[in-house]
């Protein structure tokens, strides 16, 4: 069954460039993913608070980890 609903153009363009700039063909596309990735929220929530304890675990074990971006860029420039 289809609805039809009724939104600002203002609102439709800003939902169009969004869906442009992740790839997806319409707003509708846009709005599916949208609705699919709600039913994810508990699963999303679990693993940030399971990457929120082993940084928790990391740091009381070794304490502040330095930053590797110089060494990474060095590297890269070898």
């Amino acid at each position: 069954m289809s609805r039809t609903l009724t939104i600002s153009d203002k609102l439709y363009q800003r939902l169009e460039a969004e869906a442009v700039a992740r790839s997806f063909e319409n707003v509708e596309q846009l709005l599916e993913e949208h609705s699919s990735n709600g039913s994810d929220l508990p699963q999303r929530r679990a693993v940030v608070d399971n990457i929120d304890r082993l940084r928790n675990r990391l740091f009381t074990k070794y304490g502040e980890m330095p930053d590797g971006t110089n060494l990474i860029h060095e590297d890269c420039s070898r």
